[in-house]
């Protein structure tokens, strides 16, 4: 019943609200000790300045000391119900996806058989930039990153954070993992990921996807991409898969022991096309061929066109304490009463 009186109180119309309002019963207290004022024998402890206050006559001198001493118990109390200036106190609540990108890191990806501004590029250095520009324009979807060679690891979990995201991203470079690999064990990971904040429809996951960005065929792991596939499947989420690169011999560099790059050589283009619409078609993705940079933007429009799931965006409460604007003059008028009990 208190709390229903507070808020309906003017100031809790405002910014203000009061932590522990409770404490403002103990105002109720206050008119019990201007009654026992008047009473004969009241114990010092019970009624502050109590032998000052009773008098044969009221003078107005023992009018002031209890006035003070009764504003300033008011206003401490005031202080103990912990007045705060709340500056958010919303609960956001936005639509959005979740998304899981697996990106291959193996040797493979050194291959130059991409351009910018007539110069050849690498297939990481191609992807990378579609990556960031679809990380910057979705705020509203939680994205995470895993990553794959020989093995597969979790750069970053789901997060609405997409600045730190692309920070993570610009880090990121071939020959940070052991070479291979490993497609089935990066969907195996990308899939325990999105089960950590599961939002379940009739038994399946909703709104969750995973794109997967290979140049290669699947050739170390623990898992088969067809039993991650299935994995997939049966927990209702999409997989997009993205084949780098393009078909036939491809220029690869060629580094002395320094690093320095020395040359090229041909390498033929091992990417396992079948295997990708498989794991696509299976789980009621898409299958894109990135030839060229737009076919990587085709399969993120693709998954715009998707049904959209409402998560919860946490927003912190921001409070300013405003105790002390009460207890401060509070203890003053206390103090005055105190001095004041000594002149009368």
């Amino acid at each position: 019943m208190t709390q229903s009186f507070l808020n309906a109180w003017p100031i809790a119309a405002s910014n203000l609200r009061l932590a522990a309002p409770l404490w403002l019963l103990a105002v109720a207290a206050l008119p019990l000790a201007v009654w026992l004022r008047g009473r004969a024998r009241v114990p010092v402890l019970l009624v502050p300045f109590a032998a000052a206050w009773h008098r044969a006559s009221i003078t107005a001198a023992s009018n002031w000391t209890a006035g003070c001493a009764l504003a300033g118990l008011a206003l401490l109390i005031g202080a103990l119900a912990r007045p705060q200036k709340v500056q958010d106190k919303r609960e956001v609540r936005s639509q959005g996806f979740d998304i899981v990108l697996a990106i291959d890191l193996s040797g493979s990806m050194l291959s130059e058989d991409y351009e910018r501004n007539g110069e050849g590029i690498n297939r990481l250095q191609a992807i990378k930039p579609v990556i960031q520009a679809f990380i910057e324009r979705r705020q509203s979807d939680r994205i995470g990153v895993v990553l794959f060679s020989g093995r597969a690891y979790t750069l970053a979990p789901l997060t609405t954070n997409h600045e730190w995201l692309a920070k993570q991203l610009d880090r990121v470079k071939i020959g940070l993992i052991e070479d291979g690999t490993a497609i089935g064990d990066a969907l195996g990971v990308a899939l325990a990921r999105l089960d950590q904040s599961k939002q379940e429809a009739n038994g399946k996951r909703k709104g969750a996807f995973i794109v997967l960005l290979t140049d290669g065929a699947n050739n170390m792991g623990l898992i088969t991409p067809t039993q991650s596939a299935q994995l997939a499947k049966a927990r209702g989420i999409p997989i997009y898969t993205i084949g780098a690169g393009k078909d036939g011999l491809v220029p690869f560099p060629v580094f002395d022991d320094t690093g320095k790059k020395i040359g090229y050589r041909r390498i033929p283009a091992d990417l396992d096309e079948g295997a990708l619409r498989a794991i696509a078609e299976a789980t009621g993705g898409r299958f894109y061929r990135a030839a060229d940079t737009g076919t990587v933007e085709s399969a993120f429009q693709a998954i715009d066109s998707n049904e959209k799931i409402e998560f919860q965006a946490k927003s912190y409460l921001l409070t300013t304490e405003l105790f002390h604007w009460l207890a401060a003059p509070g203890l003053a008028l206390f103090g005055a009463g105190a001095w004041l009990s000594r002149k009368t």
